[in-house]
């Protein structure tokens, strides 16, 4: 197809931008997303693209959403306050748009579902997978590793990625007390229960150590992409971060479930 823009992102997929539409490879995980995002657009929720089957090639026809998203090293914009939580509200916001969302009988999906599947994770909530508008979070893009799970399940990755809750001596990292302050404002914007207040840290590693394993077993089998993550030492970083999250989990789940203040996740920060 003629005309076509390759767009940039978390580097797995080949996606280009075509008029007002975004092509991307599909998968057999693409129906079960599609419905999803038919769901949503029924609910009210505007901030996912909504599917427009496939094309010639193919491939998966998705709106283009106008905005930027954000890719190390992160913007100032991308690491305010006001995106943190501002990301954690449109996540609640999409959590509870896919109650109720009733998935294809056949339905297939790029990772299994995780017990108790209280919502549909989106599977990668990050800088490069948000559109922000004048630094304000409007949507989330590339729903490929959605899938069933516990709602803390997405947050503590989303929690990851935007506090961020990385090693101290990695490049752009935070110090352990701003990342603890920053998960609070967090789960506080996201109004988050305190069951999963306490789970988050675990989970965190939980969820990273996941990741992990995908990623050598993908290169191991083969994926271009995820070989290329291996080589450059992505594995070993996040290794590293689990590493953290067990060294700090008193101070960060202290902050977690220290006095509250505001449980709403529409209140402004």
């Amino acid at each position: 197809m003629t005309g076509e823009e390759v767009l940039t992102g978390g580097g797995v997929n080949h996606v280009v931008r075509a008029g007002d539409t975004v092509r991307r490879p599909a998968g057999p995980w693409t129906p079960a997303v599609h419905a999803l995002l038919r769901h949503l657009r029924e609910r009210g929720f505007t901030g996912a693209p909504r599917a427009h089957g496939l094309d010639e090639q193919g491939r998966e026809i998705l709106d283009f959403v106008p905005g930027e998203t954000a890719d190390h090293p992160l913007p100032g914009w991308a690491r305010a306050d006001g995106a943190l939580t501002g990301v954690a509200r449109l996540l609640r916001g999409y959590h509870d748009a896919t109650a109720g969302f009733a998935a294809p009988p056949d339905a297939v999906w790029y990772f299994p579902p995780v017990e108790p599947a209280e919502v549909i994770c989106h599977g990668d909530v990050a800088t490069y997978n948000c559109v922000f508008r004048e630094g304000r979070p409007v949507a989330f893009i590339d729903f490929d590793t959605a899938h069933p799970g516990p709602r803390v399940w997405d947050v503590a990755y989303a929690a990851y990625r935007f506090a961020p809750l990385g090693d101290p001596g990695h490049a752009g990292a935070r110090p352990v007390e701003e990342q603890a302050r920053r998960l609070r404002l967090f789960a506080d914007a996201y109004g988050l229960g305190d069951d999963d207040r306490r789970a988050l840290v675990p989970t965190a590693r939980a969820r990273l150590d996941h990741l992990v394993r995908h990623m050598r077993e993908r290169a191991a089998a083969g994926d271009a992409a995820f070989a290329a993550h291996v080589a450059r030492g992505d594995d070993r970083l996040y290794s590293a971060d689990i590493a953290h999250l067990a060294r700090h989990e008193p101070e960060l789940t202290g902050a977690l479930t220290g006095a509250l203040t505001c449980r709403s996740p529409r209140s402004d920060r």
